[in-house]
């Protein structure tokens, strides 16, 4: 474990990582400032914490909009090898 600093909405927060989590934190930290920066300036939104909240809603939404796909992509993915499955199966029957 290793000792870092991340500094996300002007605030420090140390944390404690395994060393090869600490690029992903650093970049995640990095994406949430820029969304903060983002709302503060489309939205003229002056509250850290409501910035915090929307990147929070939008990361999450981002987040179960992939997670849905995931699962149609294997649900997808399950049906065709079932159909390979049962050509096979059809197929080696009739060699009998």
């Amino acid at each position: 474990m290793q000792k870092i600093k991340l500094n996300i909405g002007n605030r420090i927060y140390p944390l404690s990582v395994d060393s090869s989590q600490e690029e992903v934190l650093r970049k995640a930290s990095k994406k949430i400032n820029e969304m903060i920066n983002d709302y503060e300036s489309k939205y003229a939104v002056k509250d850290k914490q409501d910035s915090l909240a929307m990147c929070a809603l939008q990361i999450l939404s981002q987040s179960n909009i992939f997670i849905k796909s995931d699962e149609k992509n294997t649900s997808e993915i399950e049906d065709k090898i079932e159909e390979i499955k049962n050509l096979i199966d059809s197929r080696l029957n009739n060699v009998h």
